[in-house]
């Protein structure tokens, strides 16, 4: 028995030896990023095809304004731009729509191949009709012929409602789905993607830089998926720890 039980114990440790590590991203391998303030660019992203820059960020609490998150203009003349706002709030006052024109024109007149906004803001899947209402401003706002994006939570495929789903594809022209969460992704991903091909709405894939990452089958048959945007982080810090930002 104790031979027997030695044996099993033996061929267990073997397989475990024997188990590959879920494969981690790595930019080298994609062409497509987020670029947060503060994070220097890898080399991957010289040959970047598509970057989405952060450029300014509202934050709740006191006065509604646009906070200018970079020291100058970027002049990129080889890959499509996205101007990228992230918001913690949706109560935007007519002085912040100013300033997102303003800063779209900047970018525009750099020379950038600005390609549109992207709002980048958590709206939780129950509230997606209130979320809806802000990005119908949001159309009215923005200078004809500007692009949106938006970014997306895990669980919009797979618990967001239909009727409203359908109302945003209406309105954006892209959604950039997080797998993610501070610096790392989402244990159990892969259930998410179930239905991801249902989603009506043109879609990327947003993944995190060293975050494990296998393709769900499901986006095997995915006709409105679009890619992948590597999300790049610099070294941690205690300041970083619980947060969605690099």
């Amino acid at each position: 028995m104790r031979r027997a039980a030695a044996a099993v114990l033996a061929a267990l440790a073997l397989a475990s030896c024997g188990k590959s590590e879920a494969p981690r991203v790595n930019p080298a391998q994609y062409e497509r990023f987020f670029l947060w303030a503060g994070v220097p660019p890898p080399p991957a992203v010289k040959h970047a095809r598509e970057l989405y820059i952060l450029g300014g960020e509202i934050r709740r609490g006191g006065p509604v304004r646009l906070i200018n998150m970079r020291a100058g203009v970027p002049h990129l003349s080889g890959p499509d731009v996205w101007l990228t706002v992230r918001t913690e709030r949706l109560d935007w006052d007519a002085a912040t729509w100013d300033a997102v024109r303003a800063m779209l024109a900047r970018w525009r007149a750099a020379g950038n191949r600005l390609e549109g906004l992207q709002i980048d803001f958590d709206a939780a899947t129950p509230g997606l009709a209130h979320y809806r209402a802000f990005l119908e401003q949001v159309r009215r706002e923005l200078p004809p012929g500007t692009r949106l994006s938006i970014t997306g939570l895990l669980d919009w495929s797979a618990n967001g409602d239909p009727v409203e789903l359908a109302r945003l594809a209406g309105l954006v022209d892209e959604v950039v789905i997080q797998t993610y969460q501070g610096r790392h992704t989402i244990p159990g991903y892969a259930a998410w993607f179930g239905h991801i091909d249902s989603l009506p709405i043109p879609h990327k894939i947003a993944l995190v830089e060293g975050g494990e990452w296998t393709p769900p089958s499901a986006l095997a048959r995915d006709r409105q998926f679009g890619g992948y945007v590597v999300f790049l982080l610099k070294p941690p810090s205690p300041a970083d720890r619980g947060s969605r930002r690099p």
